[in-house]
């Protein structure tokens, strides 16, 4: 069931409202009285600006999206320092509990390629630290270049949830499936310590190949079951699944799996493939 349509109030500085915003909008299903912009003509917004509650009040908006965080923090605020950081976030996180409206800020990553997923945020770590839930989203492969992947990288109030594969077309964003690949994957990083690699997550991996060998779409329930009969758990088969590129395919009701059809497919992005990281919403 989907959910009562609420207000949405969407400030950007990088995206105009009538070439971009409005039209996104309406290929999503949005309905246009419902999403609001607060004027910025005479004066920019901030997190800590009174027309952001004023507006809330006003049209009882349930969620704000401020894009970038760099235009809305403050301008004499250095994003650098803790101190300040969570000084204005503090507005925000009032705003958010007193009037039961959700807050999404978009906002980039550094370059500090090889640096886990928390850490990838433009500024100091606290602007992760006073989110209560990140989300990463990024490219998945060079051979499909409209696919992406939206990870989750820190939820503090719930469990975390799958990733997810969507596309981006003309026609707006079609999700795709849930895949168990992780936020520092997606970026290529590997923290796997020292030591052996996971005995059961190479076991996997090599079942997976043998079993999809032929290139021809097999059952994913008797992918699975051949795994369990093998001693590996279902996590740890999506995980592998996903390191594979294995692709699913729906025919009928049933889903299948298959291997990329070549082995440039399996690449995800690189340390090395700085362009393919897209931006991280808060």
């Amino acid at each position: 069931e989907g959910a009562e349509p609420v207000n949405v109030i969407y400030q950007s500085t990088e995206d105009d409202a009538d070439d971009t915003i409005v039209p996104r909008f309406i290929a999503a299903g949005g309905d246009t009285d419902r999403l609001l912009f607060i004027n910025e003509k005479e004066q920019y917004l901030s997190f800590s600006d009174e027309r952001l509650l004023e507006a809330i009040r006003q049209t009882k908006a349930k969620l704000i999206v401020l894009d970038p965080l760099s235009a809305y923090i403050g301008e004499s605020t250095s994003i650098n320092s803790a101190n300040e950081v969570r000084r204005q976030f503090r507005p925000l996180i009032d705003i958010a509990k007193e009037q039961g409206c959700a807050i999404v800020i978009v906002h980039h990553m550094n370059k500090a390629i090889g640096q886990k997923a928390l850490n990838r945020g433009v500024g100091s770590v606290d602007i992760v630290g006073a989110a209560r839930s990140v989300l990463l989203i990024g490219r998945t492969d060079k051979e499909r270049p409209d696919e992406r992947i939206l990870a989750q990288v820190k939820s503090n109030l719930a469990p975390t949830g799958n990733a997810i594969l969507f596309s981006v077309d003309e026609g707006g964003i079609h999700w795709l499936e849930e895949t168990a690949r992780t936020a520092d994957e997606v970026l290529g990083n590997v923290f796997a310590g020292v030591g052996r690699p996971d005995e059961q997550m190479q076991k996997a991996k090599e079942m997976l190949s043998a079993l999809l060998a032929d290139t021809q779409p097999r059952p994913q329930s008797e992918v699975m079951r051949h795994l369990k009969e093998a001693g590996v758990s279902e996590s740890t088969a999506k995980k592998a699944k996903a390191l594979l590129g294995i692709r699913s395919v729906k025919q009928g009701v049933q889903w299948f799996w298959l291997l990329p059809e070549d082995k440039d497919e399996q690449d995800f992005v690189t340390d090395n493939d700085t362009k393919s990281c897209e931006d991280l919403p808060f």
